[in-house]
């Protein structure tokens, strides 16, 4: 069973269905999903929806669909990926409309005391494309550091950086 976690504004629960619309907006975004492999057609939406959801089964850890809890409206995912040969990593995405409110702070927080706590991680890495300033940013208020710099099978190299436990 996957479970749901709470923060203060948010609700994080497992992709589901109604997630696609949230999903869809997102990823043929060009300019919101660049530094996701988008923008994509509706089919590898679909195929990238199915993929978050099944990650939990294969690996027994992935990516949470954020819900306002104010309106009960998907808003973007935050959770653990991990590609084939890749590290484990916390990612996240908000759309575009939901952006600049701390919502990816609030939800990375509640995913790392989850990670943390519940799975009994003993550390938690993230990283990011060298030009996704955004992301870095967020991982500096999260407390990051970083550790190395690593090549990856796509070809690119990239910094990872261990996040702590937030207090």
């Amino acid at each position: 069973m996957i479970p749901t976690i709470e923060s203060k504004r948010l609700k994080l629960v497992p992709p589901c269905l109604d997630c696609f619309d949230v999903y869809k907006r997102f990823y043929t975004d060009s300019e919101a999903s660049r530094m996701y492999g988008g923008p994509i057609s509706e089919e590898q939406v679909w195929a990238r929806l199915k993929a978050d959801l099944g990650s939990w089964y294969l690996l027994g850890f992935g990516v949470w669909a954020i819900q306002l809890k104010s309106t009960n409206s998907f808003i973007g995912t935050c959770g653990f990926w991990q590609g084939r040969y890749w590290p484990t990593e916390l990612t996240w995405w908000v759309a575009p409309d939901n952006r600049g409110k701390g919502i990816a702070t609030e939800a990375s927080k509640a995913v790392l005391l989850h990670a943390y706590n519940e799975f009994k991680w003993d550390k938690v890495e993230t990283y990011m494309n060298d030009e996704n300033i955004a992301a870095r940013s967020l991982v500096k208020k999260l407390g990051g550091i970083k550790t190395r710099r690593t090549k990856f099978n796509d070809g690119l190299s990239r910094d990872i950086y261990k996040l702590p436990k937030p207090v």
